[in-house]
């Protein structure tokens, strides 16, 4: 099969989308590095936060972060180390297990929230307009559905 090459247009398109997404992930892992936390133990302690009891099914957890359970399961071991959160027995699933915030996780997620807000705002939000972000939103949604467009 012949390969479909990107017209000038296109390439640019792309290498621009890299770089927006380059450039903001490295600020604000920067950001969150400085008060101690990766990107993924953010993306954790704030899922688990949302569910009721603040506790989830590891297979849930991985659902919802878009990750494999083998990924979340040894990034959950380093994070209980650290005491953010801690595992039980699934009593609806004996092989299975919750993940639960603790206190610590909890408290650690609502001190750095404000500082991760402010630097999702100063390293894209507000470089954007509201008609910025709408078109953003729809590119995103158009990109995400199953099959594009």
């Amino acid at each position: 099969m012949t390969p479909r090459w990107l017209s000038p247009d296109e390439e640019r398109a792309w290498r621009a989308f890299r770089r927006l997404v380059v450039a903001v992930q490295a600020g604000t892992a920067r950001d969150l590095a400085a008060i101690g936390l990766s990107e993924p133990d953010y993306e954790v302690l704030s899922t688990l936060s949302e569910r009721p009891g603040h506790t989830s099914t590891l297979h849930e957890q991985a659902a919802k972060m878009d990750w494999s359970r083998s990924r979340l399961s040894r990034h959950a071991t380093r994070m209980e180390e650290r005491g953010l959160l801690r595992r039980e027995p699934d009593p609806a699933d004996g092989r299975g297990c919750l993940l639960v915030l603790t206190e610590h996780g909890f408290d650690t997620l609502a001190t750095a929230a404000p500082a991760h807000v402010a630097s999702v705002r100063h390293h894209f939000v507000d470089r954007l307009t509201a008609e910025d972000l709408a078109a953003l939103e729809g590119i995103a949604r158009k990109v995400a559905e199953p099959g594009g467009r």
